[in-house]
């Protein structure tokens, strides 16, 4: 079934051919009027840099100016020009097609009817400490993914990792059944007038999973840690809206209960940030018994037993195999926790997991193959949720198939990649539970920090995500074009010449789903024979790669970590950990 759009024309879906700020007012006939004329322009000029959009700055050499927008929407205590700086950013991000959004997230899992309790926030998080269990049984068996890249809360950045910290670790705040940010660890704050200084007041009688207690110093150590250059978080840059970023973090513990803490601006989504897993505590004493923390900072949670203070605790771990988590009497909120154990299956491969789950040897999957989804939407077990997020493949601004090339041309031949990929065909028949096809990196329905919605309408964006299914002979032609407007040749047979090929390698995780969009792009850049293999890895050293940026072409996908476009857009500055372009490097 193919879903269609009657409101931007094919030629369309060069990116930014309209800034994304000014689309938000015009109607899409206007956008796709504009992007038609660009188009014109570029075909009579061959010129790569007219395919490109007035935002576009080297992704490389130029960077600063990035950094330095981020920055102002950090600073920017006008609400409504806050807005307007993120949709301008967006615009300079999506110039240059690094970036090339394919679909907005929702969430699937299965779980079996005797489970209840269980919620997801939207941003991915699971939250198990309040399930209840039906069958007589006190353990809820689950599998989230294969082998955590990190436990220690200040190092993680994956979705499971998020997951396994938010049920062992607690925050000043934390999300409930509704979505809504209620106190955890704290019990009150107040706001200074100018809206800078911070006071929060702790729950008393806080405790560690070893029975010591938690207090305001507990917290100031482990934001002043995660913040730190020492650390090198890939999340650190979350605290660069403090007074005294990176080094001197402005945070005080005033007392065993009050913590104080001083902003450069004020802060709309101050209430998420203290429910995100960087801003959790940890254990100064655990985290520096372990031999080598001051150059290994996650070496004290590599093994079963560490401190924690959330409603569990790790108490087994088989590397590669299984983890159990027990629950914590000391946890603030243990008397409402039923489940006393969390028994982890570690694993990527969906099929074994779906069989694990059909067997009943697990209650709780996370993962679902792709050739099941279709026998599964009628399942009462088979859940879909919303979610904040974008699915999208990146490329490596600094990979050695843009050698030769000037910023332009490298810029021309990702958007040229864009414009082959058909997102309609992923959506339909790979993620088959209703996702949308993205045509901007920010998601559909996130709130815009000044009361409205940064992007409510599918049709808004950089380019028309269906133009290779409503026009694809206009669309691949206008892929060529672009293509030898970057230096590459064409035979008759509208394939790549051999004296200019394009060969690259796409890197993925081991998971139905993300294979087959893999082979899925690689037919469709085959349309013009440009050659695409594909390397499937392992999770933790998929992530590592990605981050380390050894490669050409990935998959990626971001779920917002809070309910703000902030946060998708400061991850691509220069310093950030979570930078797999290498935007600026």
């Amino acid at each position: 079934m193919k879903k269609t759009l009657a409101l931007i024309l094919a030629l369309a879906m060069v990116l930014a051919l309209a800034a994304c700020g000014s689309q938000a007012a015009s109607t899409p006939a206007e956008a796709g009027s504009s992007a038609a004329e660009s188009t014109a322009e570029a075909a009579a000029t061959g010129d790569a840099a007219s395919y490109l959009s007035d935002a576009f700055i080297d992704p490389v050499g130029d960077w600063a100016k990035y950094d330095e927008m981020v920055s102002q929407i950090k600073s920017e205590t006008d609400f409504a020009k806050r807005t307007e700086l993120m949709h301008q950013t967006e615009d300079v991000l999506m110039s240059n097609g690094c970036v090339i959004p394919i679909y907005y997230y929702n969430d699937i899992y299965l779980q079996k009817d005797y489970v209840s309790g269980i919620y997801a926030s939207l941003f991915q998080t699971k939250f198990f400490m309040y399930t209840k269990l039906d069958n007589g049984s006190d353990t809820l068996r689950l599998n989230l993914a294969s082998e955590p890249d990190f436990l220690d809360p200040a190092l993680n950045s994956s979705v499971d990792g998020a997951c396994l910290a938010a049920n062992s670790f607690s925050g000043l705040y934390t999300y409930n059944a509704d979505g809504v940010c209620v106190p955890a660890c704290a019990e009150s704050y107040t706001v200074s007038e100018d809206g800078l200084t911070y006071t929060v007041t702790l729950k008393k009688d806080l405790k560690w999973s070893d029975g010591s207690d938690l207090t305001a110093a507990d917290f100031e150590y482990a934001w002043k840690r995660a913040a730190s250059e020492t650390t090198a978080a890939d999340y650190g840059y979350m605290f660069s809206g403090f007074d005294g970023y990176p080094n001197e973090l402005n945070v005080t513990a005033k007392d065993d209960t009050t913590l104080e803490f001083v902003l450069t601006a004020p802060c709309a989504y101050m209430e998420d940030l203290m429910a995100f897993p960087t801003f959790y505590p940890v254990k100064q004493e655990a985290v520096e018994a372990a031999e080598g923390w001051e150059t290994t900072p996650g070496a004290w949670c590599q093994d079963a037993g560490f401190v924690s203070n959330g409603a569990y605790v790790c108490t087994g771990w088989d590397h590669d195999v299984s983890m159990t988590y027990e629950k914590n009497p000391y946890w603030y909120d243990a008397d409402k926790v039923t489940v006393e154990k969390l028994e982890f299956m570690l694993s990527a491969d969906d099929t074994a997991i779906y069989a694990a789950y059909k067997a009943g040897d697990i209650d709780f999957a996370d993962s679902v193959p792709t050739d099941e989804v279709a026998a599964l939407l009628d399942n009462p077990e088979f859940h879909i949720v919303d979610e904040l997020g974008t699915y999208y493949v990146a490329f490596n601004a600094k990979s050695k198939i843009f050698e030769g090339k000037t910023p332009e041309q490298a810029a021309c031949m990702r958007l040229a990649f864009s414009l082959l990929i058909d997102r309609d065909y992923i959506c339909e028949n790979i993620g088959q539970t209703g996702q949308i096809p993205a045509n901007s990196f920010i998601p559909l329905g996130m709130a815009d920090g000044n009361g409205g919605v940064y992007k409510s309408d599918a049709a808004t964006g950089y380019f028309d995500a269906y133009a290779i299914n409503n026009d694809p002979e206009g669309t691949t032609a206008l892929a060529r074009e672009m293509l030898e407007a970057a230096g590459y040749q064409f035979g008759d047979d509208g394939k790549l010449s051999p004296e200019t090929p394009i060969q690259l390698e796409y890197l993925t995780n081991e998971t139905s789903g993300h294979v087959a969009i893999a082979e899925s792009i690689q037919q469709d850049l085959a349309a013009v024979g440009i050659e695409l293999s594909i390397q499937v890895q392992d999770w933790n050293v998929f992530l590592e790669e990605r981050k380390a940026g050894n490669f050409d072409f990935a998959r990626e996908g971001w779920i917002a970590d809070f309910n703000d476009p902030i946060n998708m857009l400061e991850m691509w500055i220069t310093d950030s950990g979570n930078n797999d372009c290498q935007f600026g490097r």
